[in-house]
């Protein structure tokens, strides 16, 4: 068969089986067609909390970007909760669709909604009663606490809206729909931006008006991705039977999610030492550095997670078909283009630390503490990619415990010692050398569980 030929079968496979286009188009194509929407989406969602950086940091000031950095730590583990069920819950519908179990997927999904409801109320119970007292843990002081506060108070109350459209995006993406889930995130993305400057300035109510911005964004995607799965015409969707919690898929969800719930777990714990550390030895304006310097690695990392979102679905189906010269095709394909994504980040953060730091603030101190943070935190960025895809690979196939390791490896047993040590030898600058040194063992460590993985693969 011509390659023509072979096009146009694969195209009427395409339109008369959603799903079965993951086992038989080209594997290039699948990535393009699920990758693309879900990097376009991560970047513009990268880019609004970029936006809501830049208009708190020129319309308030420095010490705002400050306050608002100690809302990291707090916003990451509610991103966390809806990963826990999200993720896990979008790996699981790929692999029970690769298995043909779409009834399966739809009480996935049932348990999924109950989990997040669940998880995302008691995570904003706590926070909302104890938040003076994390916010102090935090590294927070007298001058930032009052900024934190004001975002928080509005944005705490509505983190089930945000679990709820981001966690469900990835089911949206698993069970077919890559362009529906980019539309999910191109909509809160253009409503906060448009947002963000009316409640900021034309409405004069600075970070809380972002909150309000953000809150309204977060509602309209909310209502976006429970529309879509309460049409019974879609793959996957809501059933009234999906709705019983089922001990053994809650487990399923969970045991896969756990990995991206303890990334962002991890995270945010490196975020609070971190913030501490550079109090100690920056001051405010140091935690608001790494605040400027987060949201540009952000804004590259995202575009890799766009990737891994892409691969996911792909990864996942192929290995329940037992297609595993297609999954290792398509884990290499996204590693290739995860590490042009780092290794371009790399560049820019090296050559313009300055001009990348001025879009945030203009205040001259502020600018010279990023931008020597910048140059220093990006040096192994270069690999960072791939050990993004890889640890969201075997997270894709179910091997949650390898996921977690790797999860936890560069997060607490390189980096956060590291955090603790170096800065009793060179200050400020140990503190952002730390991250580099990390990426790079855990760079070898990935390496070392891929070679093992393709052994396996030879055996079965």
């Amino acid at each position: 068969m011509d390659e023509n030929n072979m096009a146009q079968s694969d195209k009427k496979l395409y339109d008369t089986n959603i799903t079965n286009k993951l086992g038989h188009l080209p594997i290039g194509k699948l990535l393009v067609e699920y990758s693309i929407p879900a990097i376009i989406g991560t970047l513009v969602i990268s880019l609004y909390n970029i936006v809501d950086r830049i208009y708190i940091g020129q319309g308030v000031g420095p010490e705002a970007i400050s306050g608002l950095a100690l809302t990291f730590p707090i916003m990451t583990l509610s991103v966390a909760c809806g990963t826990l069920v999200g993720a896990g819950a979008a790996a699981r519908t790929s692999i029970c669709m690769g298995k043909n179990e779409n009834e399966k997927a739809k009480h996935i999904l049932g348990n999924a909604l109950i989990l997040v409801l669940a998880i995302s109320a008691v995570y904003a119970v706590i926070n909302f009663i104890w938040m003076d007292e994390i916010l102090m843990a935090f590294g927070g002081t007298p001058i930032t606490i009052p900024y934190a506060e004001e975002y928080l108070k509005i944005i705490i109350p509505c983190t089930i809206l945000n679990n709820l459209s981001f966690g469900f995006n990835n089911m949206m993406r698993a069970s077919g729909y890559p362009k529906k889930a980019m539309i999910t995130m191109v909509i809160s993305a253009l409503a906060n931006v448009i947002l963000d400057p009316i409640f900021i300035f034309v409405f004069d109510m600075g970070i809380k008006g972002a909150a309000i911005a953000t809150v309204i964004s977060m509602c309209l995607t909310t209502v976006w991705v429970l529309v879509h799965f309460s049409n019974s015409k879609h793959t996957v969707s809501f059933i009234k039977e999906g709705f019983r919690l089922d001990p053994k898929i809650i487990l399923a969800i969970v045991s896969i999610g756990m990995s991206p719930f303890l990334i962002n777990v991890t995270a945010s714990l490196v975020n609070v030492i971190m913030n501490r550390v550079l109090l100690t030895h920056g001051g405010d304006l140091a935690i608001g550095a790494f605040g400027i310097i987060n949201s540009y690695a952000a804004f590259m990392v995202m575009a890799i997670i766009g990737l891994c979102q892409g691969m996911q679905p792909i990864v996942g189906y192929n290995y329940g078909a037992g297609n595993y010269d297609r999954v290792k095709s398509a884990y290499y394909k996204t590693a290739i283009a995860a590490t042009i994504i780092t290794t371009l980040g790399f560049i820019l953060s090296i050559s313009f630390p300055i001009t990348l730091t001025n879009a945030f603030t203009r205040d001259d101190e502020l600018v010279a503490i990023s931008a020597n943070g910048m140059k220093r935190v990006f040096l192994a960025f270069p690999i960072v990619g791939f050990v993004i895809v890889t640890t969201n690979f075997f997270q894709s196939i179910g091997i949650a415990w390898k996921a977690i390791f790797l999860s936890l490896s560069r997060q607490v047993l390189f980096l956060l010692p590291m955090i603790w040590i170096l800065p009793h030898f060179f200050e400020l600058n140990g503190a952002w050398i730390a991250m580099p040194i990390a990426d790079v063992i855990a760079c070898v460590i990935a390496t070392l569980f891929l070679l093992k993985q393709w052994k396996i693969f030879k055996r079965i």
